[in-house]
Parts: C-alpha cells; structure tokens; sequence
C-alpha cells in the first residue's frame, strides 16, 4: 500500500518525536522503527528522514550528539529535548481529534460494522 505523501508528511514529526521518547537512536535505526511500527507498510528513506531530523533538531525538539555504533561506525545518535516532549504531547493530543473525527466519519460512510471500518 503506498501511504499519500500528505499524510506521511503529517505524520511525520510525531512520528518520529514518539519513536525518540522510547529512547535515543541514530538515523537507521529510527527509519527500522518506522517499517516495523507500519509493519513495513511505510518505507520511509534517508533523503526523507534526514531533512526531518535537521529541522527538529534546529526548532530545539532533538539534540544530536555523535558516537560509534557496535560495529565502530560514527553515527548520529538523537534524543528528544524537554521541549520536544512538550511538542510530541501536543501533537498527540492533536492526532487524538483528528483520529476521531476520522473515525466517525469513516464509520458513517461504511456503516456500522462494515468490514474494514476503523477499530
């Protein structure tokens, strides 16, 4: 299934501040936890990630720090700040809204108990 651009985009910042509240980690590991959470249904890559990473890093809500992976390679490892936190708190108050409009509104559509209506 291809996710809209749209929505990955909107998704993405929480996304990411969520996976970082569950502890630090470097770039490829945040885009393995990505595959697995969507069950590889979001294949995010580098050239999406990185640029993500850059601007929550610089709106203060990730600090970066470099170290060396088990293998001995330098990699960027990020943490969430106090304010990023604060962010992912808010967007997850946020995306609650928005999930459950979604889901009354697509439950209206398909019918109550319709195969594939939201959970």
């Amino acid at each position: 299934m291809r996710i809209d651009k749209d929505l990955v985009a909107a998704s993405a910042t929480p996304l990411v501040l969520g996976i970082l509240a569950e502890g630090d980690l470097h770039g490829y590991a945040i885009l393995k936890r990505v595959a697995e959470l969507s069950q590889g249904r979001m294949q995010w890559t580098d050239g999406m990630l990185y640029p993500l990473l850059h601007r929550l890093e610089r709106n203060g809500w990730v600090s970066a720090r470099w170290g060396v992976s088990d293998a001995g390679r330098k990699r960027k490892h990020y943490a969430l700040t106090p304010s990023g936190r604060q962010v992912l708190e808010e967007r997850q108050a946020q995306w609650a809204v928005v999930t459950d409009a979604l889901h009354q509104v697509l439950s209206t559509v398909r019918g109550p108990g319709a195969a594939g209506a939201w959970a």
